[in-house]
């Protein structure tokens, strides 16, 4: 397997870590096999990037035969687009090195969770397109093929997780036009690749209401959207068993959710 690591340089001199797990192919079974990837941005407000979302999530995926990466994207006190520029040479990178790292230039799923999730969904709906172009970067050759969220940050709007917005914009915090730029409900549109998403009913941080919102702009535009919401859990529930409960918060350990992760397999191999 080759592991691979990188940095990344952002607009205001942070260091972004890329992160890549990729198994070696083999002529014993298929020495030409390019597969199917996914590139998760784990959440945290835009504060910090949570370990409980990165790599127990990128072996979960690894051991079901996907390439996976990870973006641990600069976070407060940089501020926007600095993580949405970076995610954009994340995937730069990986469609770059489609042959070296045995990828499907035309299957690259991204998986955000919780901030990463409005991260993710920044780069894959039209939210930033206008702001990438003013930074030499191309969208459309960014975009990933699939965009699957977990808990998501979506809407700027009433509904908001505050939080989030205020690590991201800092003192411009309440500037209408970015926050309009930034409610990904907006933003939705033909170019949006099929998404898969899902929420708990009780979270009390990120309300359901922003997947909901997601939901009902996917189908006004069309766009393929495949939705779990689950009765019960609290935010940040990762893949809501023991690997990522973490010590004394077993409230992280839900046993219903625990299916999401075969759930979003499925949808993967049937997309892809």
């Amino acid at each position: 397997m080759q592991y691979i690591e990188r940095a990344i340089t952002g607009i205001d001199g942070s260091e972004a870590r890329f992160i890549g797990y990729v198994p070696d192919n083999s002529p014993e079974m298929d020495s030409d096999r390019h597969r199917t990837s996914i590139l998760i941005l784990p959440g945290g407000g835009y504060a910090m990037t949570s370990d409980r979302e990165s790599e127990p999530v990128a072996l979960r995926f690894l051991a079901k035969g996907f390439n996976v990466f990870i973006l641990r994207y600069s976070v407060k006190p940089s501020r926007y687009p600095v993580a949405l520029l970076e995610a954009a040479e994340a995937m730069r990178l990986i469609r770059a090195h489609a042959d070296e790292w045995h990828v499907k230039p035309e299957a690259i799923a991204i998986l955000g969770f919780s901030a990463g999730g409005h991260l993710a969904a920044n780069l894959a709906t039209s939210a930033g397109d206008d702001t990438m172009r003013a930074h030499n970067v191309n969208p459309d050759e960014v975009r990933p093929n699939a965009l699957m969220l977990a808990y998501p940050v979506i809407t700027a709007g009433e509904f908001a997780h505050r939080g989030s917005f205020q690590c991201l914009l800092g003192l411009e915090a309440h500037n209408p036009e970015l926050l309009d730029e930034l409610s990904i409900e907006r933003h939705i549109d033909a170019k949006t690749p099929p998404v898969f998403v899902w929420h708990t009913m009780t979270d009390a941080t990120v309300p359901v209401e922003n997947t909901l919102m997601l939901i009902q702009a996917c189908r006004a535009a069309g766009v393929s959207v495949e939705a779990h919401l689950y009765p019960e859990g609290t935010h940040g529930l990762s893949l809501a068993n023991e690997e990522t409960a973490g010590a004394g918060k077993y409230a992280h350990i839900v046993e219903c959710l625990q299916s999401w992760p075969e759930l979003a397999e499925t949808w993967l191999r049937r997309l892809f």
